[in-house]
């Protein structure tokens, strides 16, 4: 049989890494070209991977939860089923031949390549190839062969082989687990991701055991020895002896600690939200001016909205109006419809509006945004909205449809929240808080009546945006939502 290896792909943006979501397919079912086989997380979006050759699911390389590079192989198909003894005899072949085999797939790959069309946004046919040079295998070490990973190294990549480590001192086989990592004299093999990883660790490549195929380093080699360099001298020996000792000593503070402290990895779209606030936080300098208004008249609107015949089907709710309110405050204010280019030391004006929604999901907070939202309609703002917040909540955002916003919404009132000094959203210019909207007592008309009030909070980016031209827009925001009417009379 043929076995033919499916590497994760580029999803788009120069990503160097995914999260593996889910699995769709087992070994021994049965793919076809473009059927989706997995689900991945990326920094910026989750994403479904199709498979692009046809086939029966060989083998699974990692399991789910495990965060894999770029370019690692994730799953291998038999393309040829029925020839089992010739892969058997494959997998068993000389360590001597294993760069040949794997010279020999790769030739049988490119044809077929050269005939597919690109099946994902960042990921397509490439008519060339870079190839690793071929490593002697070490003695008493099974040689990747190109036609599938052996089982051990699989275990070693997807973090399976914990088990197998533990009883490796008693094993005929242990010695090969501790082969020194590069010969003398040559440069460790790993990818750029996991270099950067050791160089932070501070830790020595060429000192680091590789468990990859072909002699790689992984990430979890280096957090291996990263964890070897920083625990007590007992931990660190090999022998069997010293795989007893930590036993009674580490055991009980895990387990007193596991009921005290949980542990939440940061990765995937709440590692970039992180990293890209903090950045937004201390290269902007932001400002914040509130305002508190009465929106018993927009509500009003909203029900009649509702029972309108021209919009039904669609969702009106009071997010839509202020969305439209601050197009409308955008048009009188254009000004603040802007970015910094730090590199050019140029305001750059935009003719255009990308409105971004921040969205909370399962996996973060993330804010796509409506493309050219000042050029739609009522009704097709309302149907933009429905699709981007349902979008969102599947976690199906892609990453192109939370680039390039000018200006954010963020509705905190759902949460039962007042107001807020929200943080500008990388490269934009504000940001509106949408507090909750509640019953108090206000002054309408000279008598202290109970009407719908709520307060606005808009962060700016005080380098594009000074006070008054920051106080003009907030003003008109919500001048509009006490009086909709201006929603014709200022458009």
């Amino acid at each position: 049989m043929t076995i033919r290896e499916f590497k994760m792909p580029d999803v788009g943006e120069g990503l160097t890494e995914a999260e593996i979501l889910k699995w769709y397919v087992q070994p021994g079912d049965t793919v076809t070209d473009g059927q989706v086989v997995c689900e991945v997380e990326t920094a910026k979006a989750a994403v479904e991977l199709p498979i692009p050759f046809d086939g029966v699911v060989h083998a699974l390389l990692f399991e789910e939860g495990v965060t894999v590079d770029v370019g690692q192989v994730i799953i291998s198909v038999e393309t040829a089923p029925g020839a089992g003894d010739a892969a058997e005899t494959a997998v068993a072949a000389p360590a001597e031949a294993a760069p040949a085999a794997a010279v020999a797939v790769a030739a049988e790959e490119e044809p077929a390549a050269e005939g597919r069309q690109p099946v994902l946004v960042g990921y397509g046919v490439s008519t060339a190839s870079t190839k690793r040079r071929p490593r002697k295998a070490a003695a008493g070490t099974p040689a990747a062969n190109g036609t599938g990973a052996p089982a051990p190294a699989v275990a070693a990549r997807n973090g399976s082989a914990a088990p197998a480590a533990a009883a490796a001192p008693v094993a005929p086989a242990a010695p090969a687990v501790a082969v020194p990592a590069q010969p003398d004299g040559e440069r460790p093999l790993a990818k750029p991701p996991v270099r950067k990883l050791a160089k932070d660790l501070g830790i020595d490549l060429a000192s680091v055991v590789p468990t990859g195929d072909g002699g790689i380093v992984t990430r979890e080699d280096v957090h291996a020895a990263a964890a070897a360099a920083i625990a007590p001298a007992p931990a660190v020996v090999v022998p069997a002896p010293a795989a007893e000792a930590p036993v009674p000593v580490p055991v009980p503070q895990a387990v007193e600690a596991s009921a005290r402290e949980t542990r939440i990895p940061v990765k995937g779209v709440r590692k970039v939200t992180a990293q890209a606030m903090v950045n937004s936080a201390f290269t902007a300098p932001h400002v914040t001016e509130f305002i508190t208004l009465d929106v018993t008249r927009t509500m009003k609107l909203v029900q009649e909205l509702k029972e309108d015949p021209d919009l039904q089907g669609l969702r009106i709710n009071p997010l839509l109006l202020i969305a439209k309110a601050v197009l409308v405050a955008i048009r009188r204010n254009p000004d603040v419809n802007a970015s910094w280019d730090e590199a050019a030391q140029e305001i750059v004006l935009k003719h255009y509006v990308n409105l971004g929604i921040a969205a909370a999901t399962p996996r973060g907070l993330i804010v796509p945004n409506i493309k050219d939202a000042h050029a739609k309609t009522l009704g097709e703002l309302s149907t933009a909205l429905s699709e981007l917040v349902a979008t969102a909540r599947d976690g199906k955002t892609s990453p192109a449809d939370m680039q390039n916003g000018t200006i954010t919404i963020t509705n905190v009132g759902v949460f039962g929240v007042d107001t807020g000094t929200p943080i500008l959203n990388p490269g934009e210019s504000a940001i509106l808080a949408v507090g909750a909207i509640k019953l108090q007592p206000w002054v309408h008309k000279g008598k202290v009546k109970a009407r719908q009030v709520t307060t606005l909070a808009l962060s700016f980016d005080h380098r594009l945006i000074d006070g008054e031209l920051g106080s003009r827009f907030l003003a008109d925001i919500a001048a509009v939502l006490e009086h909709p009417r201006r929603l014709i009379t200022w458009s």
